[in-house]
C-alpha cells in the first residue's frame, strides 16, 4: 500500500508522479487554473501506474491473462523465429490496452524464463495487426516444468514509448507474478502451445493475473479456421 495514496503504485510510476506534482506546485504560483490542471494530470498519472492486487487461480495447467484489456484477435500464427519455438503454427492471443487500462503485466504461467529478447521497432497503433511484426517489443519465452513453452510479447504502441521488463533469462517465477509494464497504451501477445484451444473469445475483457486464457491439460485437434480478429 502506498504511503500517500489509497492505491498501490508500480515503482516505475513514482518518477512521473513526482514530475507532475512538482509542475502543479510551480504552476500555482504562475496561474492557478494551470496548477489545478496539473493536479488533475498528477492524479491521472497515479491512476495509470496503479498496481492493484489480483487473485490468481491456482489450478494446475491454467494459462492466465498477462494484461488487462480487450482480446482484439485470436489467430493461428507461426511464432517469430527469434523466439526459437519452431515453425509449426500455434494460436496467438492479442490483448489491446487503452490508456485507461492497468498497464502492469503479469506472467501467464509459472516457469523458467529461457529467453528474453528486446527488439527495437516502430510505434504504429497497437490495435493494428502489423504492430505484432513491426513495433518495438520485448519477448519472453517461459518453460514450464513439463518443458512446455509459452511466449508473451510486450508491444509498444502509438503513444507507448517505453517497455519495462523486470525479469531476465534464468529467473523462475510463479503464475501471475508482475514482470513489467508498458507506458501509455499498448498491446500484449501470447503464443499458446500447439493443440491448445483458447477459453476466451475476441472482444472479451481480460484481467491480468486472473482471467484464464487456456488450459494446458485440455488439448484438442487444432481448429482449421480461426477468425481473423478485430485488429486490422
Amino acid at each position: 500500500m502506498s504511503l500517500f495514496l489509497p492505491i498501490r503504485i508500480h515503482p516505475e510510476g513514482w518518477r512521473f508522479i513526482g514530475i507532475f506534482a512538482t509542475l502543479a506546485f510551480a504552476l500555482f504560483f504562475v496561474l492557478q487554473p494551470l496548477g489545478w490542471l496539473a493536479v488533475i494530470l498528477t492524479g491521472w498519472c497515479a491512476y495509470f501506474f496503479r498496481n492493484p492486487k489480483r487473485i490468481t487461480p491456482t489450478q494446475e495447467g491454467l494459462v492466465i491473462s498477462p494484461a488487462d484489456g480487450i482480446v482484439c484477435a485470436i489467430k493461428t500464427m507461426v511464432p517469430p523465429p527469434r523466439l526459437g519455438m519452431g515453425e509449426t503454427p500455434r494460436l496467438r492471443v492479442s490483448i489491446f490496452l487503452n490508456v485507461f487500462d492497468v498497464h502492469v503485466n503479469r506472467l501467464p504461467i509459472g516457469g523458467k524464463i529461457i529467453k528474453s529478447i528486446y527488439q527495437p521497432g516502430q510505434f504504429f497503433n497497437a490495435a493494428l495487426d502489423k504492430a505484432s511484426d513491426h513495433n518495438e517489443q520485448q519477448s519472453l519465452v517461459i518453460q514450464c516444468a513439463d518443458q512446455t513453452k509459452i511466449a508473451v510479447v510486450q508491444i509498444a504502441g502509438l503513444i507507448a514509448r517505453r517497455i519495462v521488463c523486470n525479469v531476465k533469462e534464468g529467473d523462475v517465477a510463479q503464475t501471475g507474478a508482475v514482470f513489467g509494464l508498458i507506458r501509455f497504451g499498448s498491446r500484449v501477445d501470447i503464443y499458446l502451445p500447439e493443440g491448445v484451444d483458447p477459453l476466451i473469445i475476441e472482444g472479451q475483457r481480460m484481467i491480468a493475473g486472473e482471467t484464464p486464457i487456456a488450459n494446458l491439460s485440455i488439448k484438442e485437434t487444432p481448429q482449421t479456421a480461426i477468425p481473423q480478429g478485430i485488429c486490422h
